[in-house]
């Protein structure tokens, strides 16, 4: 099948080097990440978690153009995101990174197909019919095309996001807490086509999580405490990341580290 559109040939998708991002300045300063750095291959689907106020959704924000590090740098499809006017930040997540959220953000007044293809029409762009096809078909959305959002399920409208975050063939795509408002059968669904565009599309996903059974589908997971990378699992079972999750240090869930901590 046809793959995502990468930057520079045989880059990953993104990367962060050395990424460090400070809250306020002396005796209050906190790090909300402190100096990590971490490569995220094409077509490889990698879950993050951590104890709330580890740091990954600081991280994710980062690598996906969201938020400034105060220092490091983050490359996503072979562009440096440092230095970069506003304009062409803009343009970039636009064009490379697409984002899936706990809330489905679909507009309402628009059917499933059109919000898929929103992305394309703000930049002015025709969708490619064969690859609008491909999504479709991997989101099981074929005969809910002209529905509008309140015409659908939760599983079915992140399907429609999903859809959405694929239609512009990113370099990778950023998914925070994805399932945070589903049912577990619903969950199920969304995590199962996230495996599937990684498997059978090509698709890179780096995936915010608290849940085990959702890192389970996953290739690897990376483990996050007090800003800095504590661990790295290959082949995740929902078993062996709630095993990692208990063992990481107890106490820390509330608060990002001191700087120099």
């Amino acid at each position: 099948m046809t793959s995502p559109e990468t930057g520079t040939r045989g880059a990953p998708a993104a990367q962060a080097v050395d990424l460090r991002k400070v809250y306020g300045s002396g005796s209050t300063a906190v790090a909300a990440l402190d100096g990590v750095s971490a490569t995220f291959p094409i077509g490889q689907y990698t879950a993050i978690m951590g104890p709330s106020g580890s740091g990954k959704s600081t991280f994710m924000h980062c690598l996906a153009g969201l938020d400034l590090p105060t220092s490091g740098e983050v490359i996503v499809g072979g562009e440096q995101l440092s230095g970069m006017s506003d304009k062409r930040l803009t343009m970039l997540r636009r064009d490379k990174v697409g984002f899936i959220f706990q809330q489905f953000n679909l507009l309402p007044t628009l059917t499933a197909e059109e919000n898929i293809t929103l992305p394309l029409a703000i930049a002015g762009r025709k969708p490619d019919k064969d690859w609008f096809d491909q999504v479709v078909t991997a989101v099981n959305l074929k005969d809910r095309l002209r529905h509008r959002p309140t015409e659908l399920s939760g599983g079915q409208q992140q399907r429609v996001a999903c859809a959405r975050a694929l239609i512009t063939r990113p370099a990778v795509i950023f998914a925070d807490e994805p399932t945070g408002n589903l049912d577990s059968r619903s969950s199920a669904e969304v995590l199962a086509f996230l495996r599937r565009s990684v498997s059978e599309l090509g698709q890179t996903i780096v995936m915010v999580t608290h849940e085990p059974s959702a890192a389970a589908y996953a290739d690897r997971v990376l483990f996050l405490a007090d800003g800095r990378i504590v661990d790295e699992m290959q082949r995740p079972t929902a078993d062996s990341v709630l095993d990692r999750m208990k063992n990481l240090e107890p106490g820390q869930d509330t608060m990002y580290a001191p700087v120099g901590a």
